[in-house]
């Protein structure tokens, strides 16, 4: 699959066949006719009895259109109207009114009711209010991914892997809801093309996605990035700034690397997202802000909190929903599509030939830094080319002097006559392994499939440790 945006039909190529209507109707026998004539026509309907039915069907459907009377018991269709534009903006409703009744008419128009329909009304009436609602929704998402298209806010997604698949299917859905969430994985795996798409495809489409390093901007400083400050709230503020938040104010901000947060700003953070209020400095008045937040990490929160270096009331005012996002060399299926994608975007007008070597060579690689490090691998191939073929001679020496098909696969060669000591062989595997990641522990850890709690344990274990430049050194 290539994802980008909605992949959204023309009008004429789409069937009636795949919207969903639900109608609404306290009236049994209106109810079932509605039904039959819609069904008759293609389209997948289900009904509802009264307005508390057809909000908990609306939640568990998510129709593409609702079709419901005003006149009901328990909640009126006036009340079903105004929370179904609450919870999803561009569903489409039309509402049924009795015979003579255009004050109510009127009113519901006044209230987000794309049309009406007078009892009695026939078959054709209703098919034909249908349709002209549901193409004015087609039209306007189309002219809102145009929109987004044309700011930038989402990027393309490449992926064909089930996992990758699964992931963004589940975004999508998570994208549709007001929650919390939180976006884990390595670094270099895409974790804020993920939460510009849930930005995307939310309602807060039309409204800003302001990201922040919280890693790339200095502890003191990030106070006053986030919630901002008045004039004269330190020494060189001279003038107010109404920080991130509020920027975001109506959208999405995107806290990448949370994990990096200082503890007392985390305190801070949990009072925004539990008041919707940020305290400005310099200020005695908070300011109410209506912002989503999405945030990411490559670090272990759950680790994080039992070391006593991030609080677990923020971990789970964050994490409502955990998007977890794989490891490149966890979806190796995902290597040569995105390979060919990113070849063709840095050489526009060159129709530059990949081998099936170079791919299978780029396959054998773990990829410790990910999409990213793929993605540099590929500029350097196709700088390096002067002719109409990427080589495999170009590639960076650590794809170049990746292990061949044998030893991928785990063929190992003999085992030694006298035997040998497991903890040893261990030992060395882990040194060996810390040399050619340059000490880097998590990127060792990557390497080598194991949590990097678990490496940090053997190191301690077998009196491993890295020197200050990064080299290995036995204790």
């Amino acid at each position: 699959m290539l994802s980008s945006m909605n992949e959204l039909s023309s009008p004429s190529a789409t069937t009636a066949s795949k919207d969903c209507i639900l109608f609404i109707d306290d009236d049994a026998a209106g109810r079932e006719l509605g039904l039959f004539n819609l069904e008759e026509a293609g389209y997948a309907a289900e009904g509802a009895a009264d307005g508390e039915q057809g909000l908990a069907a609306f939640a568990a459907l998510r129709p593409q259109l609702v079709v419901t009377d005003l006149r009901m018991p328990h909640l009126s269709g006036l009340e079903v109207l105004a929370e179904i534009k609450r919870q999803a903006p561009d569903v489409p409703v039309i509402v049924i009114t009795a015979h003579g009744s255009v004050e109510a008419a009127v009113q519901a128009m006044r209230a987000g009711a794309f049309d009406f329909l007078e009892k009695p009304f026939g078959r054709d009436e209703l098919l034909l209010r249908v349709e002209r609602a549901l193409e004015r929704r087609r039209l306007s998402l189309e002219n809102r991914a145009l929109r987004l298209r044309a700011t930038g806010v989402e990027r393309e997604i490449v992926a064909v892997s089930a996992s990758m698949e699964q992931l963004l299917r589940t975004t999508d859905r998570v994208a549709r809801s007001e929650a919390s969430v939180l976006v884990t994985g390595e670094s270099g795996t895409g974790k804020e093309l993920l939460a510009r798409r849930i930005h995307a495809r939310s309602p807060r489409a039309e409204g800003p996605f302001v990201p922040v390093n919280c890693a790339a901007i200095p502890g003191p400083l990030l106070e006053s990035e986030l919630f901002g400050h008045e004039r004269g709230a330190y020494t060189g503020a001279v003038k107010a700034r109404p920080g991130r938040f509020r920027k975001a104010q109506g959208g999405t901000i995107f806290l990448d690397e949370v994990g990096e947060l200082p503890l007392d700003l985390q305190g801070k953070l949990l009072r925004t997202l539990q008041e919707r209020m940020v305290d400005v400095l310099g200020s005695d008045q908070p300011v109410p802000v209506d912002v989503r937040v999405v945030a990411a990490t490559h670090q272990d929160l759950r680790q994080q909190i039992q070391a006593g270096a991030f609080r677990e009331d923020l971990f789970y005012r964050l994490n409502v929903v955990e998007l977890p996002v794989p490891p490149l060399r966890e979806r190796p299926a995902d290597i040569e599509v995105l390979v060919r994608h990113v070849v063709a975007r840095l050489s526009p007008g060159r129709d530059l030939h990949i081998p099936e070597e170079l791919v299978q060579a780029l396959a054998r690689y773990s990829w410790p830094g990910n999409v990213r490090e793929l993605e540099n691998a590929c500029e350097r191939l196709v700088i390096l080319c002067d002719g109409d073929s990427l080589r495999g001679d170009d590639l960076p020496p650590p794809v170049l002097l990746s292990p061949g098909p044998a030893e991928a696969q785990g063929e190992w060669p003999p085992l030694p006559a006298e035997g040998l000591s497991l903890i040893d062989l261990e030992r060395r595997v882990i040194e060996r392994v810390l040399e050619l990641k340059g000490g880097n522990v998590s990127q060792a850890a990557a390497y080598l499939k194991i949590p990097r709690h678990v490496l940090a344990y053997r190191l301690e274990k077998y009196g491993i440790r890295r020197g200050g430049a990064g080299d290995v050194e036995r204790g």
